[in-house]
Formats: C-alpha cells, sequence, structure tokens
C-alpha cells in the first residue's frame, strides 16, 4: 500500500490558502486528472488535494467493485447515492466492468456529473434527492469543500425528491444491483437499510460512509443501522479510515460496541469517520470479495 505523502507545516499552509483562493470561485470548471482518471470538477472540490496527500484515498471502492467483478464473473451494476461530480462512479468503471446509476439531488454538482458520465452508456443519472419513503419535510443544501449535506429547512432550490422504493421501478436496467455505494453526509444509515430492503432480492454489498457527528447532525442516531442491516440478514463488515486505510474486520453483532471509537474526541483519534463494506451472510462470492479488498487481518 503506498504510503501516505508526509505534509510540511508550509506545505500545509500552502494548501489551505488555496482552498481560500479557490472558495471565493467555488464552481469554476476545471479539469482535473485524480488517481489516474479524467474528470471535470468545481475548482473548490477538494478531492485532488486529498488524493495527493493520501494516495490511497476512496480507492477501497472501485478495487471492491473489481474484486467482485472478478468472483462473480460478470459486470457489477452499481447504484451510486451521493453521486456529486460522478468521480466515483468513473473510478468504478475504469476499474471493473459494468454500470452505474448516479443519484444526486443537489443542482450544483449534478452540472458537473452530467459533463462527466452524459456521453457514456454505461451510467445513468437520477437528478433527485433520495428518500428512504415519502417525506414532505424542507431539506436546504449546505455546500462546501466540494460536497454538500442537506439541512431540515426551508430551501431556495426546488430540489426533485425519489423514494427508494420509486428509484428500482424507474430504473429497471438497475434492478440486479450488485453494489451500493452510499456518501450523503449524515443519511447514510436511514438511506442503506431501506436500499437493502429494496432490493433484498439480489443482496447487494453495502459500501457507504459511517460518520457519526454528521448522522446525529442530521438527526439520526448512527446505531440503529447495524441492528437494521443485521435484521435484514447482513452479517460481515470491513472498515477504513476516511483515508482508506485498513481498520478491521468484525462481525456485525460487534459493530456497536466498535463503534463508540468514533465517539471519542477528535484530538484523540487519528481520523473524523469510517468507510465501510458490509456482506450479507449467504453472500459467499461477496465475502471473498470484501477478503480480496481487505483480508479479515489487514496487518
Amino acid at each position: 500500500m503506498p504510503p501516505k505523502t508526509p505534509e510540511t507545516l508550509v506545505q500545509r499552509v500552502v494548501r489551505r490558502a488555496g482552498w481560500a483562493v479557490r472558495d471565493r470561485f467555488p464552481m469554476r470548471p476545471v479539469t482535473r486528472t485524480v488517481q489516474g482518471v479524467e474528470m471535470v470538477l468545481p475548482w473548490s472540490h477538494r478531492l485532488p488535494d486529498y488524493a495527493r496527500v493520501e494516495p490511497e484515498y476512496g480507492q477501497n471502492l472501485p478495487r471492491l467493485a473489481a474484486a467482485l467483478a472478478q468472483r462473480d464473473g460478470r459486470p457489477v451494476v452499481t447504484i451510486d447515492i451521493g453521486a456529486n461530480v460522478g468521480d466515483s462512479a468513473l473510478q468504478i468503471l475504469d476499474a471493473a466492468p459494468g454500470s452505474v446509476l448516479c443519484v444526486e439531488g443537489d443542482d450544483a454538482f449534478l452540472e458537473f456529473l452530467h459533463r462527466n458520465v452524459d456521453a457514456r452508456d454505461d451510467v445513468a443519472v437520477e437528478p433527485s434527492l433520495l428518500l428512504p419513503y415519502a417525506d414532505d419535510v424542507d431539506l436546504a443544501p449546505v455546500r462546501g469543500g466540494g460536497t454538500t449535506r442537506f439541512e431540515p429547512g426551508q430551501s431556495t432550490d426546488t430540489m426533485p425528491t425519489i423514494t427508494v422504493d420509486e428509484l428500482r421501478k424507474r430504473h429497471p436496467d438497475f434492478d440486479q444491483v450488485r453494489l451500493v455505494k452510499s456518501d450523503t453526509d449524515g443519511y447514510d444509515v436511514t438511506l442503506v437499510p431501506a436500499v437493502a430492503r429494496t432490493w433484498a432480492d439480489t443482496q447487494p454489498v453495502l459500501f457507504f460512509e459511517y460518520h457519526h457527528d454528521l448522522t446525529r447532525l442530521a438527526g439520526y442516531d448512527p446505531l440503529t443501522v447495524w441492528d437494521e442491516l443485521a435484521d435484514l440478514g447482513y452479517a460481515h463488515v470491513r472498515v477504513w479510515d476516511n483515508g482508506s486505510r485498513p481498520v478491521g474486520s468484525y462481525p456485525i453483532e460487534e459493530m456497536v460496541e466498535r463503534s463508540a471509537y468514533l465517539d471519542t474526541p477528535l484530538e484523540e483519534r487519528p481520523y473524523h469517520f469510517w468507510d465501510v463494506a458490509v456482506v450479507h451472510r449467504d453472500d459467499e462470492a461477496g465475502l471473498q470479495a470484501v477478503r480480496d479488498v481487505l483480508p479479515a487481518d489487514p496487518r
């Protein structure tokens, strides 16, 4: 695994000063090659900076897709929830054959998503905010650094919404989903179980951002996701930190206790949140794929 590129104090100051300049013109389009994949990004987007400092940043997901394709012997059908500019979709398809349904509800990033994927026949876009069920709560986007989280409140943007059940009906080409990726800054713990229920017949591997602070900011209890997924038959969990460095491999029954680490003071831990991959108890090929990417003992 490539080591983290050390940053001197001067380099860190220069990087953060650059962010301040770029944030003054946040949506200026720029073309960047990130980890071997060319894409159009807003100038303020942090992805190129994270990838420079953390060479492994975000690479667990495309590697998981590649491992699933190899273990299954077929293309990987993926749903990308919180697709942003399409960076995950592009990297997944660079690593493995398949197709990706990109779900993105923020108009600010939809422009870049369309720039990046509209010429491809292996990507579809659902320009809606995904909800686990019909809900009339107003959600307002809070943007910064190339990402968006939504908070309850009066929105000045008109955002179409779609429920998880409606998503499956609207996109029959993605009926046989194999991999679900979710990165929605706090809403993952409610969306991921809903997707797992709706696509229970395909038992997809679930890959999502697990962030205690953002989850509570969104109004949810981050711990409930583990019992919900266990009730749906999910049993095996692989964990990486937010720089995609391995943390461990655990049975789902241990996750509530192990998740307590994310509530320790930030200055006492080396990362903010986890990426997790969760596999159904009956999915032997999926279990082998996550073992290929992150062995039971990552040391």
